[in-house]
């Protein structure tokens, strides 16, 4: 569902500039923000850049990735 809320410019031109460098659009770049605040509120003994990774780590696309096989890579 979808919904208009009225945001003050300063933060919507933030969310603009920061939307580009991250390929979101500025909706997504405001949803990532506000997701990553409240998993930071929830759990306040962690450092927000870990935060941060973990959401943006959980958002990417698990298939490209190749399974950890334990003893696999000798050197």
């Amino acid at each position: 569902m979808s919904m208009s809320v009225r945001i003050d410019d300063e933060l919507y031109e933030q969310a603009k500039n920061a939307s580009q460098g991250e390929c979101r659009t500025i909706a997504g770049q405001l949803e990532f923000w506000a997701k990553v605040g409240r998993a930071a509120l929830d759990n306040p003994d962690l450092p927000i850049d870990f935060v941060r990774d973990l959401m943006i780590s959980k958002a990417e696309d698990r298939k490209q990735f190749t399974a950890f096989v334990p003893g696999q890579f000798r050197g």
